[in-house]
């Protein structure tokens, strides 16, 4: 994720500059929701456990009678609403977003509690909610011990200087007592000066490495969570999949619709306008020739029209040149189309899948088509070259940027075909550019 920089400005809250980030961290919004959740993991780790371990035992147990299903049935359903209820506490307090796992599917044509039951037991998820309801619990215990011990201390140690008056003026000692030994009679109390600074300094210590004991514990419960409460890496990737299948169907319509429309506004109507000019002239044929073979004079110009139309079209489609001689006669033959003096560099050992210089190609005049119509540059560069298993493109412009992925333009739907073959398009244009396109396209 891309981080934005944004420069200090008159009125703005000085505090980032003037405190060092470690001096806030303690003091942030991040460190408190980290602490909460993981003290409110321990209860929720004690039910969780309880839950998974009575009810599995009792259905385990049941199974030489009839409930003994049902019942494995009902300790899987409740584990996984259990699940719900952490993927919603890490989402809030860890802004940790885990996808629902993949529902209980019964079959085609299967229907009922019976099949609803076996469709659990078969369900990997379900099992995996088990899992973590089980390890979680020593985890818990541990993070909580943990976290409340450093920051109870970090905190008490770092105030001390405001609260050690207590001891001798209530409780009759000189200071804390840290240290007693009743066998030879030992007590060490922080009562001097310099103990009490000590005392300090080492609250302040503690505090200082209060955010990153915090993250490293819920770091854990980050991979727990993700790992066992989300959806598997397979249903993940089929989602994925399905995802882009209708990017792709969607795609070919949108262009088999282009392509109709053209054929019909222009070829189409062109030749129908010739079928009609040259009825005309067999009719004149005889009566008046000079009309007829001026007329067929102008059905022969629209002819060539026609063809110019179809050739047009059939470039747009897929250009000879790229299926003929490759991407790089093929990048330079539109660079010497665009209005913009564009320098083309393509170093490719070999040709890459048709399906890849397809698309490479087709991105690349698109890209060229937007730096001529909005960018307002003056030069432009193509590079392209071969990275492992992946093509790599990038389109340099120097004009006013602004390009946005996310506005709606064809900048998005570019992303959405790169997506559907496992390809990546980033695009840095900051406002007064330049613009910088890096597309990535697998191989075959």
């Amino acid at each position: 994720m891309a981080t934005a920089y944004r420069p200090y400005e008159p009125g703005a809250d000085p505090r980032g500059r003037l405190v060092p980030a470690a001096l806030r961290a303690p003091f942030q919004a991040r460190v408190w929701r980290e602490f909460l959740y993981v003290v409110t993991s321990l209860p929720m780790a004690i039910l969780t456990f309880a839950y998974a371990v009575v009810t599995m035992a009792l259905g385990v147990g049941l199974l030489i009678t009839f409930l003994g299903v049902p019942v494995l049935g009902a300790a899987l359903a409740g584990c996984r609403a259990l699940g719900v209820v952490e993927r919603a506490r890490a989402r809030a307090l860890l802004g940790l977003a885990v996808a629902e796992p993949e529902p209980v599917l019964t079959g085609a044509g299967r229907r009922g509690p019976v099949a609803w039951v076996g469709a659990l037991l078969r369900s990997g998820t379900s099992w995996r909610h088990v899992i973590y309801a089980l390890i979680r619990l020593p985890w818990a215990v541990f993070s909580f011990v943990f976290a409340v011990v450093f920051t109870v201390n970090g905190w008490g140690f770092a105030t001390y200087p405001l609260w050690g008056w207590v001891f001798p003026r209530y409780l009759h000692e000189p200071g804390l007592e840290i240290f007693v030994d009743d066998g030879r009679g030992l007590h060490f109390y922080l009562d001097t000066p310099f103990e009490t600074v000590a005392t300090c300094a080492v609250g302040v210590l503690l505090l200082l490495l209060t955010p990153w004991v915090m993250r490293a514990l819920t770091s854990v419960d980050r991979i727990m969570v993700a790992g066992l409460l989300g959806p598997s890496r397979l249903a993940s990737r089929v989602r994925e999949l399905e995802s882009d299948r209708g990017t792709v169907v969607d795609t070919a319509a949108a262009d088999l619709r282009r392509i109709e429309r053209d054929l019909h506004d222009g070829a189409q109507a062109r030749l129908v306008a010739l079928a009609m000019d040259l009825g005309l002239a067999k009719e004149k044929l005889e009566e008046d020739p000079e009309a007829a073979a001026k007329m067929v004079d102008e059905a022969h110009g629209e002819v060539k029209l026609a063809l110019q139309e179809l050739r047009d079209l059939a470039r747009g489609i897929h250009p000879a040149i790229l299926t003929d001689r490759g991407l790089g006669p093929a990048l330079s033959a539109l660079a010497a189309r665009c209005t913009v003096p564009v320098t083309v560099t393509v170093d490719l050992p070999q040709r890459p899948a048709p399906a890849i210089e397809g698309i490479a190609y087709f991105t690349v005049s698109e890209l060229l088509q937007n730096i001529s119509k909005h960018s307002g540059a003056r030069t432009a560069e193509v590079d392209v070259w071969r990275t492992e298993e992946r093509v790599m493109l990038q389109i340099t412009d120097d004009g006013r940027g602004g390009a946005d992925t996310s506005a709606g333009s064809g900048l998005a739907g570019l992303a959405e075909r790169f997506d559907a073959v496992d390809g990546v398009l980033v695009v840095h244009s900051p406002a007064g550019g330049p613009t910088t396109v890096t597309a990535e396209l697998p191989w075959r």
